[in-house]
């Protein structure tokens, strides 16, 4: 049977590796922002928090021109129309009618939510493949699917939506969840998770690192399926291995159990292999102000020039470089702490705060994340609007000088001009508009003042 791996982009190839049981190459050089390979979902499920919101089949917000029409069988998928409906219900009909009465069991009920949400995508799977889409698409993402790595771990088969389906379906089913467990992605938009997929192709032959060299976007077009793309985020030379991240590399201290209970791995990169030199991460200070004096000496550390201007290199200290003084703040509530803080402060217009605590966390993600990782020019982008925000409040804030206006107006215009150099790179994703497009009003913004 015919796979997906039959039709590899012309600049990707499949070497033997030691460590797994292959690796995806570049076949020839790779620059920063190319789209390395365009895959569509083979199954995808809503989050909860996005029903009624969202649709079901190309996951588009409704709008005040488009409302969603609601499935009158389920009374629990939406759509933006017709369209997504029809292309939807080859799959959908299989379990419409019998989800409700599901989803009330008290088999569903006692799940807990991811295990919820491994039963509704399974469910979706054996749909998926028992539905009456194109035989030979379905063929081909099918057996590159069959051909992805199983679970290592797991209790019990998982509960599905009851349905009709053939004979042959029964007899993978314990084949399909051991697999669809550990090999689906989150779907964001904007990065922010909206949606559960899956893309067989992607999970064949992206393997994982921490510090990745490319990272998946998703196109989210209305009346299509959703696309996964996977972005080069820096120069990727004739033969270096590709890799994406599997999980949040922020997740110091948990992702490596992660790997090993989800994916059957344990992480070789040189950012797990360092902290597995440490042993344990040692803990925070206990009082405000040691906390406070270890932020001021990160910041310094990161940026002996107290900030940063449109030269500085975001290019954090390999961790192995990192002074032992700073180890305590590879801990993940080191970073929640800190990115609480600058939310908290920035929406309650403390700015002059928001702004010492964005370097902070700036300083961190240049720390575990590599270059051009969309979160860093994601977070610079916030910290480029707090910014401005604090040119506006200046001028009705007699308290403030022209002198702090015009700082904040630099400062502005610096973190802007950061954050475009990488989410330019990694382009646009999700919805509609999003940060490019908030990128360009602000650059009008900064242009019209002197």
């Amino acid at each position: 049977m015919s796979s997906s791996l039959d039709e590899l982009p012309a600049h990707v190839r499949l070497e033997a590796r030691a460590t797994a049981r292959d690796k995806a190459v570049a076949a020839s050089d790779i620059s920063p922002g190319s789209v390395i390979l365009e895959v569509p979902s083979m199954v995808v499920l809503l989050l909860s928090s996005g029903k009624g919101r969202r649709c079901d089949f190309c996951l588009c917000s409704g709008t005040s021109e488009i409302r969603l029409a609601r499935c009158t069988g389920c009374a629990s998928y939406w759509y933006c129309g017709s369209q997504c409906q029809t292309w939807h219900w080859g799959s959908h009909k299989k379990f419409c009618k019998r989800l409700a009465s599901f989803t009330a069991s008290a088999d569903f009920q006692c799940l807990a939510a991811h295990e919820q949400l491994d039963a509704l995508l399974h469910t979706h799977l054996i749909a998926e493949i028992s539905s009456n889409s194109p035989p030979d698409v379905r063929a081909k993402q099918l057996s590159t699917f069959m051909s992805l790595l199983p679970r290592p771990l797991y209790d019990s088969v998982p509960i599905a939506c009851p349905m009709s389906v053939g004979a042959d379906v029964h007899q993978t089913l314990e084949d399909l969840f051991t697999r669809s467990g550990n090999n689906n992605f989150a779907i964001h938009s904007h990065l922010t998770t909206i949606a559960h997929g899956i893309f067989p192709l992607a999970s064949r032959l992206f393997n994982h690192s921490c510090l990745p060299n490319a990272a998946a976007r998703y196109m989210i077009r209305r009346g299509q399926s959703v696309r996964m793309e996977i972005v080069a985020l820096r120069e990727i030379k004739a033969t270096e291995e590709i890799c994406i991240s599997y999980v949040d590399p922020a997740l110091i201290e948990s992702r490596q159990q992660i790997f090993e209970l989800t994916y059957g791995f344990s992480c070789t990169c040189p950012s797990c292999n360092f902290i597995r030199t440490l042993g344990s991460i040692p803990s925070l200070p206990v009082s405000e102000a040691a906390l406070a004096e270890l932020d001021s000496t990160l910041q310094t550390f990161c940026f002996p020039s107290s900030d940063i201007d449109d030269r500085t290199l975001l290019a954090g200290v390999a961790l192995p470089d990192l002074p032992e003084i700073f180890h305590p703040v590879l801990r993940e509530s080191y970073l929640l702490r800190l990115t609480d803080a600058f939310s908290r402060s920035s929406h309650e217009g403390s700015y002059h705060v928001a702004l010492d605590v964005g370097l902070t966390v700036l300083a961190v993600y240049l720390l575990i994340y590599p270059e051009n990782y969309p979160q860093i020019g994601m977070h610079l982008l916030e910290m480029a609007k707090t910014a401005w925000n604090a040119v506006i409040a200046s001028e009705y804030d007699h308290a403030h000088n022209a002198l702090a206006k015009t700082s904040f107006l630099k400062r502005s215009r610096v973190y802007r001009n950061l954050a475009s150099n990488i989410l330019e790179v990694f382009g646009p994703e999700g919805d509609p508009a999003g940060p490019l497009e908030e990128l360009a009003v602000l650059k009008k913004l900064l242009h019209e003042e002197p």
